[in-house]
């Protein structure tokens, strides 16, 4: 009996958390119709597209598991650039070489990292997502960690609906609400989206030339430098300090040559002035890069680092180069969020502020954590090894500090 009581208990708990969601979303609806109002958006779409959206309890979840903050530097890279994405991007690279040398010359972006962004953001066209872009839109916006930047999308997505006479159907993407080839959120879509094909009009979803011309403007005019590379991976020497990694510290190139950094290639540290940082993505022991303003670019199309190094990498393997020279280790557990908590809370507790309480290993964190290596004589990568961790007195999930 006890069992059953128990049974019914949980799902007369779901039940009643169901309903308070629905009460809530609702009430953010209606908060979401009266801005649509304010944005002077016509009235058969506060009436009647806003209020048919349904909350996407999915979406929360996957908002909550990133794989930009849930997995290791060596998974993530390693299930972006594959041999076969390789292949398969030198192949395109080929194919569309006419089209993307004309957009190389009007923009000033190498058709190589064009490629490489459609590689990574829909694998080539191969999958453009089938999430609701408007619901994922709005349950994204009533919820509390990022509400004010996708209320703002959701915005941009219904004038977008309402200037391209689409239907709510016709917008399908992925459940962060980014659409098309290349994936560009709403605001980006309706800003710097332009007609590649020659037809008039643009379409994300179903032009190629469409997508990949819209790429090169939004990098253009993100502020891509023509005449520099993303980055490459470095040799750092053994007495390097690591408290100046980060993408946070820049410095001239002549600063890190006099450090001892080389390129893992063997060729010599060009240019004197350009600015640029050191990242180590999985600390000390792993790979380490140096980037410049056209890293910072990609950033401002997707903040993960770990994002940006992997665009860089493929659009590097996608002419030519050759694998890491010293790649990250494929042993190491990924940490959880829980634990990234423990960390950030640990670390503020002690009076290293590592901003907000959020399970992401920003640079905020990542400054705070290299402070506390600093003062505990460890070496000051802003990563959370194992000897960090336990110093810190953390010791759940796979840290065991025996």
């Amino acid at each position: 009996m006890r069992k059953y009581l128990g049974m019914l208990l949980c799902v007369l708990m779901s039940v009643q958390s169901a309903v308070a969601q629905d009460t809530e979303f609702s009430s953010c609806i209606s908060e979401l119709k009266h801005r649509a109002s304010v944005e002077k958006l016509p009235s058969r779409i506060v009436d009647e597209v806003l209020a048919n959206l349904q909350w996407q309890p999915r979406v929360i979840e996957l908002d909550r598991s990133q794989p930009e903050f849930s997995q290791t530097f060596a998974s993530y890279l390693n299930r972006r650039v594959t041999p076969q994405r390789i292949a398969r991007g030198q192949e395109l690279l080929g194919k569309h070489d006419q089209f993307l040398s004309d957009l190389g010359k009007k923009y000033g972006v190498p058709g190589r990292y064009l490629v490489a962004l459609w590689g990574l953001e829909t694998n080539f066209g191969s999958y453009l997502g089938r999430m609701p872009i408007l619901d994922c839109l709005a349950t994204l916006a009533c919820d509390q960690r990022r509400g004010e930047f996708f209320t703002n999308e959701l915005m941009q997505a219904l004038i977008l609906l309402d200037r391209e006479s689409l239907s709510p159907g016709d917008m399908r993407g992925s459940w962060a609400g980014a659409m098309g080839h290349t994936q560009f959120m709403p605001s980006a879509y309706n800003r710097y989206a332009i007609d590649g094909d020659g037809d008039r009009r643009v379409n994300l979803w179903r032009s190629k030339q469409d997508a990949l011309a819209s790429g090169a403007n939004y990098l253009h005019a993100l502020g891509w430098q023509e005449e520099q590379r993303w980055g490459r991976e470095v040799l750092l020497p053994k007495n390097f300090p690591y408290s100046e990694t980060g993408i946070n510290n820049r410095q001239p190139l002549r600063y890190w040559r006099d450090l001892g950094v080389r390129p893992a290639t063997g060729a010599a540290l060009e240019g004197s002035e350009i600015e640029a940082s050191v990242l180590v993505p999985a600390g000390h022991t792993g790979p380490a890069f140096l980037v410049n303003s056209n890293f910072d670019v990609i950033l401002r199309w997707n903040r993960s680092e770990y994002y940006a190094l992997a665009v860089g990498l493929l659009a590097d393997r996608l002419i030519g180069a050759g694998p890491l020279v010293r790649p990250p280790s494929t042993t190491e557990a990924a940490l959880s969020r829980s634990i990234i908590e423990q960390l950030q809370r640990q670390l503020n507790k002690l009076g290293y502020d590592a901003g907000k309480i959020d399970g992401v290993m920003g640079s905020s964190t990542q400054a705070a954590l290299q402070r506390f290596q600093i003062s505990n004589g460890i070496i000051a990568d802003g990563y959370p090894d194992r000897k960090t961790l336990c110093a810190l007195s953390i010791t759940s999930g796979p840290v065991s500090c025996l």
